[in-house]
This record gives C-alpha cells, sequence and structure tokens, in this order.
C-alpha cells in the first residue's frame, strides 16, 4: 500500500474493483468471442447508491438507455452485468428488446428487482446480441464467489491488459475503499469514447452529492484522456456506493467531504491514465501538462488539443524532440494565445522560450522520448491555471489492429 502525497490517500498495490467491502465480481466465456471470457457481473451485498456518467455521441447503444433508465428510479444499484464482443448499438427496436431481456433475465438470475440491474456491451456496432449466449452468461452467475479479475478480463475488447486500482481514505474514524475496473484501448477520446469505468466504494454517499462528483472528476480525468479522437456509442462510468461502512453519509456538507472526494479523483485518474497508457498498438503514455493559461477551462482544451494532434503522437513513437508540432497544436486550439510569451519543455528539456527556439540538445532530447511516459508541458505565461491530458504515441499496430478489427 502506497500513502499518496495528496491527504491521507492510501493507493492499494493490489487493489480491484471489489476491494470495498460487500462487493463481487466474476466472469466466464458464454460464446461471443473465440476463447477468452466475455461475460461479466459485478454485485453488491444491498442496493448502492449510484451516479453514471455517459457519452456524448447521439448514438447511444441500447444498454446505455436502459442502465440510464434504471439509475433514473431511485438512484440505486445492486449489480450490473457487461458483455463485451457486441455493442448492441444501432441495432434499432429489437436491440433495445435484447437490452430490456438482458437486464430482465439478471435481475431474476440475482432475485432483484429490474431497476437495480445495470448493464453494458462494449464491442461491434450493428449487429444483434446472441441471446442465447447472452442467456448463457446470466445462467453461469455465481454470487457466492469473488472473483474480480475474471470481471476485468471479461469487459475487454482490444485492450492488452486489464485495468484496476483501489484506495482507502480514513473518514469519520472508518477506513473507507474506493476500487474500481476499467477497459478501453482505441475509440478514446471522451466526452466519453470506448470505455467503460466501473467505481464501488463502501462508503455511504447522498446520491446527489455522488453524481456531482462523478461528474466534475470525470471532466477533469476520463474526460482528460484521447487516443485516436474517435467517441464511441456505449461509453459509461458508474459508481455505486454501498455504505457498508456505516460512516455519516457524504456530501459537500460532511466535514471530511474533501478527502473523499480527493481519493475518488486519484482512483478515477490511475484508471483514465491506465486507459490512455493501452492505446491500440500503443508503447507510450503522453502526459501534457497546461498552465499559466487564463482558465482551467482553456489549460483543458489546450492540453486535449496537443495530446490529440497525430503529429505529436507519431513524432514521440519516433522520439523526435519537434517542438514545432506542439506549438502548432497549440496555435489551432481554439483557444486564445499570445505566441510571444509560451514556453515549452520536453520532460526538463526547455526547447521553447517567449515563443523561440532554444539550443538544446537534440540527442538528451532523443533519449528522453524514449522513454515509456513522456512530459510535455506548455507554460503560456497568461494567467495562474492549470490543466493536464493523457494520450498515447501513434504506430503501425495502431493502423494494423484497426484495418483487421471485423476480420
Amino acid at each position: 500500500m502506497l500513502v499518496s502525497e495528496k491527504t491521507g490517500v492510501n493507493v492499494m498495490q493490489e487493489g480491484h474493483v471489489t476491494s470495498p467491502a460487500g462487493f463481487s465480481a466474476g466472469g466466464v466465456h458464454c460464446g461471443l468471442r473465440r476463447k477468452k471470457l466475455d461475460f461479466g457481473w459485478l454485485y453488491s451485498e444491498v442496493p448502492a447508491a449510484a451516479a453514471g456518467v455517459y457519452t456524448t455521441n447521439s448514438f447511444q447503444a441500447a444498454p446505455l438507455q436502459v442502465t440510464k433508465d434504471a439509475v433514473a428510479v431511485e438512484n440505486k444499484l445492486q449489480a450490473v452485468v457487461v458483455n463485451s464482443a457486441n455493442a448492441n448499438a444501432c441495432t434499432g427496436e429489437q436491440g433495445m428488446i435484447n437490452a430490456l431481456a438482458m437486464q430482465k433475465q439478471a435481475a431474476e438470475a440475482m432475485n432483484l428487482s429490474p431497476h437495480l440491474v445495470g448493464i453494458s456491451s462494449t464491442g461491434l456496432i450493428g449487429v444483434q446480441l446472441p441471446m442465447d449466449k447472452i442467456s448463457t452468461g446470466i445462467n453461469a452467475v455465481d454470487l457466492s464467489v469473488n472473483q474480480a479479475s475474471l470481471f476485468e478480463q471479461a469487459i475487454l475488447t482490444t485492450d492488452t491488459i486489464t485495468k484496476h486500482a483501489a484506495v482507502s481514505v480514513e473518514i469519520d474514524g472508518k477506513r473507507i475503499t474506493i476500487g474500481g475496473a476499467a477497459k478501453g484501448s482505441g475509440m478514446i477520446h471522451p466526452n466519453m469514447a470506448t470505455m467503460l469505468s466501473y467505481v464501488t466504494t463502501d462508503a455511504a454517499v447522498e446520491p446527489e452529492a455522488l453524481q456531482l462528483l462523478l461528474s466534475q472528476t470525470t471532466d477533469k480525468t476520463y474526460n482528460m484522456i484521447t487516443v485516436d479522437g474517435d467517441s464511441s456509442t456505449n461509453d459509461t462510468v458508474l459508481v455505486m456506493a454501498n455504505g457498508k461502512q456505516e460512516n455519516k453519509p457524504l456530501s459537500p456538507s460532511h466535514p471530511e467531504w474533501d478527502k473523499f472526494a480527493e481519493a475518488f479523483v486519484i482512483i478515477s485518474e490511475i484508471l483514465a491514465k491506465k486507459i490512455a497508457r493501452d492505446g491500440e498498438g500503443a508503447t507510450k503514455l503522453i502526459e501534457t501538462a497546461v498552465k499559466g493559461a487564463v482558465s482551467e477551462e482553456a489549460a483543458g482544451k489546450i492540453a486535449k488539443t496537443v495530446i490529440s494532434s497525430n503529429l505529436v503522437k507519431t513524432a514521440v513513437y519516433g522520439a523526435d524532440p519537434n517542438w514545432g508540432r506542439v506549438v502548432c497544436a497549440v496555435g489551432y486550439s481554439g483557444e486564445p494565445v499570445v505566441p510571444e510569451t509560451v514556453d515549452v519543455f520536453l520532460g526538463d528539456i526547455q526547447v521553447v522560450e517567449n515563443g523561440l527556439p532554444l539550443d538544446f540538445s537534440e540527442e538528451e532530447a532523443t533519449v528522453y522520448l524514449e522513454n515509456g511516459t513522456i512530459t510535455i508541458t506548455v507554460d503560456l505565461k497568461q494567467g495562474e491555471s492549470e490543466a493536464v491530458a493523457w494520450g498515447c504515441d501513434l504506430t503501425y499496430d495502431y493502423v494494423k489492429i484497426n484495418a483487421s478489427y471485423r476480420t
């Protein structure tokens, strides 16, 4: 367990989505994929306060709509079931019928009301969900066991690794834990992209406060990552707070709310960065920090523009210290900048000062760009606001993976 530099938040070395008390998860192979696990479930012993954020794509998949409607009933969930390999998106009336049947069957299998069950699907768009295989997955649900690692595997598509984390913090004298599992590798450019994230906590949290916290945190974490600039149809972040630690319900009026909010941001950032690092074909995580902006919104937009630039991404892949691509992206971000004040750094190596190139060692910069994590810093020197965005390099393998996605 690591202690974060931020107040009292412990980052757990082997944390999972079921690290918080009262949660269990599992996964099976139901036949949607050839061999890999493709159906998973996440379950709380008691109904949990729930909150969600969803893709802004106009083509919202049927399972996403079903889950939104379920959460809206009483802001609670007790279970989520997820399938990979098939997105059940752009599937019309039959797709909605199938999504509702998936929810109903899962609810019956777990002896729950349907509105307490959320569903998610990820994978190929425009193909009807094979309900016989979904039923096979639901019939295999075993709530008596907890195998979080199988859930993490079952939700993957082109991901190369599972993505999980947990943090803990003391509130009301009780050890509160927040866990998470996520998937996402391609079509990542939130406001939200092909990304699913499930966050759990054993804290008691007021539902309205949970939704507000999730929305605010998403803007600073999940919505600050990009892989390829494409936004998908199914993306969802769901949070479940089951209150098993019996703390006083958290809200902004609670004296230790800031502690909880800080821990929530930390786990969201960890999961977001893992998604960015695992971009399809990626070899490097790129972090773009923009400071000295006139507003946080401006800083965020500029950071996201730099990290989204294919020219920046390919330069990082090739370990080419081509700072011109960075300033170019800053310039077309749509935010007003003063070129004569802009500084640019590759790691600790300053390459631009007040808009003009410096005489730096290209050899040292190239060596730096060969690292697995690259930081690009842009100082606008126009204000006091800052923001950070995360992405990855763009490689030959990205083209190979997406050229053969259906085959």
